[in-house]
């Protein structure tokens, strides 16, 4: 678990660094004034003044942030800022975050397709009471000697009350005592289980040249992120009819666990999280509700279509109330997370 949260902390200050320099980056290009890009939050730790901006590095290793003159009121009126710019450019600084977390996915993605993953089979989930948990595979474990999943479905079936020998491949080696586990599959195993009591997957890409890759790689993010889209609109849809439920939804405890089960996989299963998270900020930060980049991009969408900005005291009431829903939603999951351990 402890490696699980290292990693977790490690992915969300990649993750935030790389969506706060989108920002940076695109605010510096339409000559905006960048007071500051910091490495992680406050309290600093120290700080370098490079030409007008202070790059500082901070005590909480949670990501990072950027100020750009003229996002506050007080600042609002004078030149360089960012309230002076037109909409369409305000638009692109802020939807620049939101890309950058897009080609991470991406480039990670195409990086998977360049190194290739063996093909293998996976063991997702251990039924309790069952052989498999009696003999004590874990999720996780890879199953050596078959190829898909349904070869080994038709072993197992064929070999149904006898005793088989299955070698197990566990954290990336095998040793001499978790090599072989002897079992016998059941011949009528409860309903909704198989004969062993385990769900499966089949693992594995072909490796291939740059170019493919980088082709597999973007219409990969494009599908994962029409999915992300979709899973969200069917959660939002069933909250307005009373059959929303959070049970497929992870908070921190839960990506800790799923980190911690694929840095036992190996790293090019960590790049695969590193890759899905990045595309899910993405997709998550494009939604229009406050406090999230979506909700400012619907902000500046309302000033253009009444022709001035909306209330300062609007926004910021609006921003403060809508971290305050997203925080309790990150509690109400917590929770959940703590009750399926």
């Amino acid at each position: 678990m402890i490696v699980g949260i290292i990693i977790v902390i490690i992915f969300l200050s990649i993750l935030i660094l790389v969506h706060e320099f989108g920002h940076f980056w695109v605010a510096k290009k339409f000559g905006l004034l960048v007071e500051e890009f910091g490495i992680g939050l406050p309290p600093k730790i120290w700080s370098k003044k490079i030409g007008e901006t202070v790059y500082s590095v901070n005590a909480l290793p949670f990501g990072g942030f950027v100020k750009i003159f003229g996002e506050n009121a007080d600042q609002r009126g004078k030149e360089r800022n960012f309230a002076n710019l037109k909409i369409w450019r305000r638009s692109i600084i802020i939807f620049a975050g939101v890309l950058m977390n897009f080609l991470l996915g991406w480039l990670v993605i195409s990086i998977i397709f360049s190194i290739g993953i063996p093909r293998t089979v996976l063991i997702t989930e251990v039924q309790s009471n069952s052989p498999a948990a009696e003999i004590g595979l874990q999720t996780g474990d890879k199953i050596i000697g078959f190829l898909n999943v349904e070869e080994f479905i038709n072993f197992i079936d064929e070999n149904r009350g006898k005793e088989i020998v299955l070698k197990i491949e566990r954290a990336g080696e095998i040793s001499a005592k978790d090599k072989e586990f002897k079992t016998t599959p059941r011949i009528n195993p409860p309903s909704g289980e198989g004969a062993l009591g385990i769900g499966l997957m089949e693992a594995g890409l072909p490796k291939k040249s740059l170019l493919p890759s980088f082709w597999e790689g973007l219409k990969t993010s494009v599908e994962t992120v029409k999915m992300i889209f979709m899973a969200l609109f069917n959660l939002i849809a069933k909250v307005f009819v009373g059959k929303a439920s959070l049970e497929q939804v992870a908070g921190p405890i839960g990506i800790v666990k799923v980190t911690a089960q694929a840095s036992t996989l190996g790293f090019v299963y960590l790049l695969q999280l590193l890759a899905l998270i990045s595309l899910n900020l993405a997709v998550i930060n494009l939604l229009p509700f406050p406090a999230l980049d979506g909700g400012r991009l619907l902000f500046l969408l309302i000033e253009k279509i009444k022709g001035s900005p909306l209330p300062e005291k609007f926004e910021k009431y609006a921003n403060a109330v809508g971290m305050a829903l997203l925080l309790l939603l990150m509690i109400i999951i917590t929770i959940k997370d703590i009750s399926r351990l």
